[in-house]
């Protein structure tokens, strides 16, 4: 993470809660261009998004968080129990679940940490579906049986903890 630098300068780039971007409020259809933003995405200090390009640093206006999960795909193993999700996210980029970064926000919206745990990303309606197929409940708790292990759901109140 960057240290906060309060003469950095927005992008006019927002980003909805789906993951549609959008510069000046006109939808960018140019997945070239936003695969390139993410990669020179950062967070600062603050939870704020940054995109540093050519050096020049500018703030993204992110409605919920950059990254959305649009599929996450069960693969089993050999005894037919669930072992990982393959998850499709909004760089279309794909990535292994890290269960233990599941966590339910405001609104019993679904988060999980991705690129490295460095990014909070959001499940969109459809990946969440796909993951809740498997997720079980005991006693008034909710976890995910993955590969012989117990991940349990953690509710966050706090937009620093997803």
């Amino acid at each position: 993470m960057q240290e906060r630098d309060d003469n950095i300068p927005p992008c006019l780039i927002s980003i909805d809660k789906e993951g549609r971007w959008y510069h000046r409020g006109a939808e960018m259809i140019r997945r070239e261009f936003i695969r390139l933003f993410y990669q020179n995405m950062v967070l600062d200090p603050e939870g704020r998004y940054l995109i540093n390009w050519a050096n020049k640093p500018c703030y993204v206006d992110v409605e919920d968080t950059a990254f959305v999960i649009t599929r996450a795909l069960c693969e089993k193993g050999y005894n037919g129990q669930a072992d990982l999700f393959q998850l499709s996210l909004s760089d279309d980029t794909k990535e292994v679940l890290a269960p233990d970064t599941l966590c339910v926000g405001a609104g019993n919206v679904l988060y999980c940490r991705v690129k490295s745990g460095v990014f909070p990303a959001r499940f969109n309606r459809a990946a969440y579906y796909q993951l809740a197929e498997y997720i079980e409940e005991e006693d008034g708790a909710y976890f995910l049986p993955l590969n012989g292990q117990r991940y349990d759901i953690l509710q966050s109140h706090l937009k620093s903890e997803i």
